[in-house]
Formats: structure tokens, sequence, C-alpha cells
């Protein structure tokens, strides 16, 4: 009876663990992933996808603050291009911080869907 019980716990455990086990679970379709999440390892799993892009976005801050700051220095040698070059990063950086902010949303919505899964 005893060794009945352990088996049980031990391939009920071996079950659960399994089932969270595949990666990268994310299709190029994300849309339809959310419409298929189901269990917790889905959640968390679009959560780490959010939070990815959420790191994208954020080196493309960066590199776009640097390409600012080269702009600033010397708007001169681009003539009448240099104020648009240094207006278009701009946006992008206000774009960028958007999505940064829209994909850490998304990931804390499914970080939360996640833990309310048992």
């Amino acid at each position: 009876m005893r060794i009945n019980t352990l088996l049980l716990i031990v391939f009920g455990l071996l079950g659960f663990l399994t089932s969270c086990a595949q990666t990268n679970r994310i299709p190029t379709d994300t849309p339809e992933a959310i419409l298929r999440a189901t269990t917790r390892c889905d959640h968390e799993a679009l959560a780490k996808h959010y939070e990815a892009a959420a790191r994208e976005m954020r080196s493309k801050i960066k590199e776009h603050k640097k390409m600012l700051e080269s702009y600033g220095t010397v708007t001169f040698n681009y003539g009448k291009d240099g104020l648009a070059l240094q207006s278009h990063c701009e946006s992008l950086i206000d774009l960028y911080e958007q999505a940064v902010k829209a994909n850490m949303d998304m990931a804390n919505s499914h970080r939360a869907i996640a833990t309310e899964i048992k």
C-alpha cells in the first residue's frame, strides 16, 4: 500500500514536471498562442515572450539615444536633415518606451494569470 502511494506521488510529480518542460512554446502567431493558453506553463511562456520583447525594445532605446547624442553634437554636418534626424530618433525612442511598457504590462498580466492557475 505504501509503495503504491509513493509510486503514485512520483509519477504524478513527473507528469506535472513534463507538462512544464517544453521550451519555446510561443509560436510566431502570438494571438493564436494567447487564445490557446490554458495552463500555467502556457501563461509563463507568454510572460517570458513579452519580457524578451521588452528587453529588445530597451536595447533599441539605447541605440537610438546614442544616435541622438551623435546627431546633437554635429547637426550642422547633416544640413537641413540634421534636425529631422534628431526628431526621428526622439519619436522612435518614445515609441519604443511605449512598447516596453505595453510588453511589460502583458508579461505581468500573464504572470498573474499563471499564479491563479493551480
